[in-house]
């Protein structure tokens, strides 16, 4: 039987693949749980914007340098007890919000959210890289990724109601007791595909059939990555464009509900539209590329061409500028943010597509950070210029073609995509 007609036919790949969505899922709904009460915590404690912009600077500058030091922790580790070290480093610090009463104890808590955090999607992309072969890595990617979305649309629905319910505090102790239960499940279900009790020889060698003509794949040095022009490409479109899904998170509740006037249960369902439809974003957006791939096309094609398609639903967000319907308002948030999920299912699998599992961990963490820092000097100037201007024009104005740039610089650095040829000797 060979790998280009078998099918893996028992589920737990798809068992892992849902724990992924839910650790994602959990991941930005303790994230996401600030800039839905932000109205309620700048009212209780006087914060300014400008308070608001460096709190999530901090979060960000933390979880860059968390991403720079968690991939090459977890190919270390590994994803069993790397992920639960981290889930359970962000829950704590999610629950500590809960006794932070100023805009100090606030960046404390928020910084250690961001290290913990910043594991999630390293540890996840390495997980796929580790139980599927590349055909069929995006689509899985889009669907655990689509976990940002959903936890962002679950985020509004659960926050409002334990603040209507109770208090802004015990929104943060509640969702924070989330990842707690991931933890259990995680240790309970996962296993490597070497490791799993279950998966036949003739299963395992379909997951690994694109390494068949490589015994152990090599490991490779954090120096080594730096010397390939595919290394810098991918933290350039990281650096230039995480920010506008950072924004998407922490400002967009309070964009509605200051330029719109609505109130937290009028947000509840815009926001609910706007995360749905990026969900869709993210699961369509891998299944286009693996569709292309399936179909015959190249996985450079593939890969660039659905990039493109992703690049134009963000391009009309810059006519928020002049939208006075609030579903209008709606429509185009929803496609941008539904554009920017398409892109970052394609982006992880490039890199999975580029680099070998053994590095994998590592560049999503590079990568990562590098986002995350143009996300964290992105937070600050957003404060500084809402305190200053009070609008949003310019920040729209540029978010609009950040995507069709990315698409830009991959296709011009990276003329194929294909797999890099290391010398590790």
């Amino acid at each position: 039987m060979t790998s280009s007609n078998f099918r893996i036919k028992n589920n737990f790949r798809w068992v892992i693949v849902f724990l992924l969505f839910l650790a994602t899922s959990i991941n930005y709904i303790d994230r996401q749980v600030i800039g839905i009460l932000k109205p309620f915590i700048s009212a209780d404690l006087n914060w300014s914007e400008q308070d608001y912009g460096y709190i999530i600077t901090a979060f960000q500058i933390s979880y860059a340098i968390g991403l720079l030091l968690t991939g090459a922790f977890l190919d270390k580790l590994g994803t069993r007890l790397g992920y639960v070290s981290a889930v359970g480093v962000w829950s704590i610090a999610g629950i500590a919000h809960s006794m932070a009463s100023s805009v100090l104890g606030f960046t404390f808590f928020r910084s250690l959210l961001g290290l913990g955090e910043a594991a999630n999607f390293p540890a996840a992309v390495k997980t796929i890289a580790e139980w599927f072969p590349k055909r069929e890595r995006a689509f899985a990617t889009g669907l655990f990724n689509s976990g940002s979305t959903v936890g962002a649309i679950a985020a509004p629905i659960i926050v409002s109601y334990i603040t209507i319910l109770l208090n802004w505090k015990w929104a943060f102790i509640i969702t924070g007791l989330l990842g707690f239960f991931w933890i259990g499940l995680w240790l309970l279900l996962y296993h490597k595909p070497s490791e799993h009790p279950k998966l036949s020889i003739e299963e395992l060698k379909y997951i690994n059939q694109d390494e068949e003509n490589e015994a152990e794949p090599p490991v490779i040095k954090l120096g080594q990555l730096l010397k390939y022009k595919e290394t810098y490409a991918i933290c350039l479109t990281r650096f230039l464009s995480d920010w506008v899904w950072w924004f998407f998170l922490f400002w967009i509740p309070d964009y509605l509900s200051k330029s719109r006037n609505l109130n937290i249960k009028e947000l509840v369902m815009p926001l609910i539209i706007i995360y749905a439809v990026s969900s869709i974003g993210g699961i369509g957006g891998g299944w286009l590329s693996s569709f292309f791939i399936k179909s015959g096309v190249s996985v450079d094609k593939a890969r660039k061409d659905t990039i493109f398609i992703c690049s134009l639903l963000v391009l009309p967000i810059i006519a928020l500028n002049f939208a006075t319907d609030i579903w209008l308002v709606v429509l185009l948030l929803s496609l941008a943010a539904a554009g920017h999920q398409g892109w970052a299912a394609n982006i992880f699998t490039i890199i999975s597509d580029i680099y070998p599992k053994t590095a994998v961990g590592a560049m999503m963490g590079i990568s990562g950070f590098f986002g995350a820092i143009g996300g964290a000097l992105a937070a600050s100037f957003v404060g500084l210029l809402l305190q200053a201007t009070n609008s949003y024009t310019i920040i729209f104005t540029v978010a609009s073609v950040m995507y069709i740039t990315n698409w830009l610089i991959i296709k011009i650095i990276i003329p194929d995509i294909k797999p890099l040829i290391f010398n590790t000797k």
